[in-house]
């Protein structure tokens, strides 16, 4: 951007839209919080505001839309060569993004002057001074003047901005990956201040948040170490147990786990189903053979209804299961007396138990991501979780008493 300052054509602020930019940082703060979490520290002054960002991926534009107050409806400066270079892009960055090109050869200081009165109006424009992101490393490049020109010209603050994450989230040339994006909003400088006081400062507030340690629970890191290196054997053995005899359902285990390390939900959740269903084989077999195994935390009204489902439903009784409360094991058994169908059980008890297991193993993966940034508060989740399976596997064992 060029360093003189033309006289910018005299410019109407409409109406501040304050329902659309809530709209937009609901939806950002959603899409965030399930790709790993968002948090913000400090907020924008009254008034209109020039905020000056660190860039080093699309996702800033995001991170910025989810945390900034949506009073002051951000508006978000983006290269007209490439985020309005076509009508769809054009859509997605105007509706999505609250974006308004900027031109990167040429005419862009106008471009930007041009939204001095929506400044004096109380709105906040988000500007990247470094004009295109920077590399992975974390430094920053130079800061073109246009930002500060335009908030001289409007006589308002610029407000720095360190964002930390999002170069994880999404590198640039990268693929999609969960992880918590930190926006730090620092303290504002006066319309005069110059592209290296305002650099210096978002370079400050970017490492600040970098060093900032994530707080995390000793716990929580004990049993992602111990997921990493045995979580799926684990989960197959537990499963495989409580199929046969264990009284302690594999979600239980799902719950730890997931929670606590949400990206081997769907490789533990498929290990404890394949558990499952070797050790339902398993009991089915030595209960055709006569054997019979310890079943803690059953009652006789548990087996008679399995007992009597299977002799109506034959192996398609096993699909009431995950619902009604009665063990696998119970259905299991009764299934191996009954003399049922080996290859009519294992279709049935792979669809009934992955139906349950996977669903569950989602649900507590999802919750993991929804609580990435309150990983501290792991161990209080277990207190919880402990006692609510206690709680609910009482009242189940009393209700079938």
């Amino acid at each position: 951007m060029s360093a003189a300052t033309p006289e910018a054509a005299p410019r109407t602020a409409r109406p501040v839209p304050r329902a659309g930019a809530l709209l937009r940082r609901l939806l950002w703060w959603c899409v965030l919080t399930l790709t790993g979490g968002v948090e913000r520290r400090g907020a924008l002054p009254p008034g209109g505001c020039v905020v000056v960002a660190n860039h080093t991926s699309h996702a800033d534009t995001a991170a910025l839309l989810a945390t900034l107050d949506a009073r002051h409806a951000p508006l978000i400066g983006a290269a007209a060569d490439y985020w309005f270079a076509s009508p769809w892009r054009r859509r997605i960055c105007g509706r999505l993004a609250a974006g308004f090109p900027v031109r990167r050869t040429g005419g862009g200081l106008g471009d930007l002057l041009e939204r001095a009165a929506e400044l004096r109006a109380g709105r906040a424009v988000v500007l990247f001074p470094e004009g295109t992101r920077g590399g992975g490393d974390g430094r920053l490049g130079t800061f073109h003047r246009g930002a500060l020109l335009l908030a001289r010209q409007a006589g308002v603050p610029v407000v720095p901005v360190g964002i930390a994450g999002t170069g994880r989230l999404l590198p640039k040339h990268g693929r999609l990956r969960p992880a918590l994006v930190r926006v730090r909003v620092g303290t504002p400088l006066g319309p005069s201040a110059e592209p290296e006081e305002a650099r210096a400062a978002v370079a400050a507030l970017h490492a600040r948040t970098v060093a900032e340690p994530l707080r995390d629970s000793a716990v929580r890191r004990r049993v992602a170490a111990l997921v990493a290196r045995r979580g799926p054997l684990l989960a197959f053995v537990w499963a495989c147990a409580e199929a046969l005899s264990w009284p302690l359902m594999p979600e239980l285990l799902l719950g730890v786990v997931c929670v606590a390390v949400p990206r081997s939900a769907l490789r533990v959740s498929l290990a404890a189903l394949a558990g499952s269903v070797a050790g339902g084989l398993l009991a089915l077999h030595l209960a055709a053979a006569g054997a019979e195994l310890p079943a803690p935390l059953t009652t006789d009204r548990m087996r008679s209804e399995a007992r009597v489902t299977l002799e109506r439903d034959g192996a398609r009784a096993v699909h009431a299961q995950p619902w009604n409360g009665v063990p696998f094991k119970v259905y299991a058994a009764e299934a191996g007396r009954a003399g049922t169908d080996t290859g009519a059980w294992l279709a049935h008890s792979t669809a009934a138990r992955g139906a349950r297991t996977l669903g569950v193993g989602a649900a507590f993966g999802l919750l993991g991501f929804l609580l990435h940034r309150l990983r501290r508060l792991y161990g209080v989740y277990l207190v919880l979780l402990g006692g609510g399976f206690a709680v609910g596997l009482g009242l189940i064992v009393r209700g079938w008493a």
